[in-house]
């Protein structure tokens, strides 16, 4: 092992690669990057690397990537100044009721997780490739698999099961799973830091808001509710997902709308949410519009911030006590009107914002509630690849 030990995070998609190296001495990035399009005619490779002075400068390029092999390859070859890190971290999505926590990667384990793949297809399949590419390529390394759902395990019966047939649950494992784990967990962990508090101690309510949006209830350190459920698509108004709905759509949209189930798939994951309501999904496209009187931009950022409002207030009532409101992802680290909009009339839980300190957070940890107000609202940027670095060296060199 190195005398710093690093750590390589993979986290391998359907269509994309994305990697970062970490010196876990001093939790410092050495290179990172993202290549996408894979599988298309050309790829794009975007590299961060640390330059003759020591600092973070980046490149992007066309590659050639017609499957994830060559892509790692280009991987490699990004790292090849670098050496061979001590350990490889993998983000898996979907860890169902088999891992409840952050496991080294062996033949059992990779079998548990192909099992598991009908619960995220999309995910799963994904995130193996990844895995065995990198046995492949460092036999003799420990590699962890760090799952999204993890964090959320400590959910009781009453917040994880559905109202459903008993069979549903126990043949087919219909349940509420949470994601987003990862992220949920590393603001926890940063909120109480930034509290002066333990960890067991804390009671919060954490807000990951980007394309993918969720909410998460946190009492004493333990996730106790969390608004993504079964799948990713339940919760928060997304950047194209529909989240809370009506069961009864999807069916009433096959037999009178005539699409198929796949179509109605589609369209709740990939044509809903924010661009579903006005056409886009990027949120600062939205706002600006909004500020030149489209009513269909208006319309899309009310719901966004009424559902998250709502889930505050219901996770406020979960908690009994807040100490504190955290606002993440990259609408929540960034954009101070969503934030504003979100916390409004909300005085009464104990929430209010600083004006000015809301308005001047951006990109880093800062204090944007009132003073003086009983709950604190904190502005934390997350940090999954750091999270799933440390999960990943706690596991890999366990005594």
């Amino acid at each position: 092992m190195n005398a710093s030990p690093r750590v390589l995070v993979i986290n391998c998609g359907s269509s994309s690669l994305k990697y970062r190296l970490l010196d876990m001495d001093g939790e410092r990035t050495l290179a990172g990057g993202l290549l996408e399009r894979i599988g298309e005619s050309r790829s794009r490779l975007l590299a961060r690397f640390r330059d003759e002075h020591g600092e973070l400068a980046e490149n992007s390029h066309e590659v050639t990537a017609r499957d994830h092999r060559e892509a790692f390859r280009h991987v490699q070859a990004a790292l090849a100044d670098y050496g061979r890190p001590d350990a490889v971290g993998h983000r898996v999505v979907h860890g169902g009721e088999t891992f409840s926590a952050p496991t080294r990667l062996d033949s059992a384990a990779i079998e548990a997780i192909r099992e598991m793949s009908s619960l995220a297809p999309l995910h799963n399949p994904a995130n193996l490739t990844g895995i065995e590419l990198c046995r492949a390529a460092f036999p003799d390394i420990p590699q962890v698999a760090v799952f999204d759902t993890a964090f959320h395990h400590t959910l009781p019966p009453h917040a994880f099961r559905y109202a459903v047939p008993e069979d549903w649950y126990l043949r087919h494992g219909v349940r509420r799973y949470g994601f987003h784990g990862t992220s949920h967990r590393y603001l926890a962990e940063r909120a109480a830091q930034w509290l002066e508090r333990p960890l067991a101690q804390s009671n919060l309510i954490t807000l990951h808001l980007g394309n993918g949006a969720s909410a998460a209830a946190i009492e004493k350190g333990r996730c106790v509710d969390t608004s993504m459920g079964f799948t990713p698509l339940e919760g928060l108004v997304m950047g194209t997902r529909c989240g809370d709905l009506d069961a009864a759509v999807p069916l009433h949209m096959q037999h009178a709308g005539g699409l198929s189930a796949a179509e109605v798939e589609h369209a709740l994951n990939h044509e809903s949410g924010l661009k579903g309501l006005c056409g886009v999904n990027d949120v600062r496209e939205i706002l600006a519009r909004e500020q030149a009187g489209d009513d269909r931009a208006r319309l899309a950022m009310d719901m966004y911030c009424y559902r998250a409002r709502k889930y505050i207030g219901a996770y406020s009532a979960v908690l009994g006590e807040v100490d504190a409101l955290v606002f993440s992802g990259g609408v929540g680290a960034n954009a101070a009107m969503v934030r504003a909009r979100i916390c409004t009339g909300l005085e009464r839980l104990g929430i209010a914002l600083d004006a000015e300190q809301n308005r001047t957070a951006c990109g880093e940890a800062q204090e944007i509630g009132q003073a003086g107000r009983p709950v604190g609202v904190l502005v934390i940027p997350t940090d999954e690849e750091l999270q799933i670095a440390r999960e990943t060296l706690a596991v890999a060199f366990a005594p």
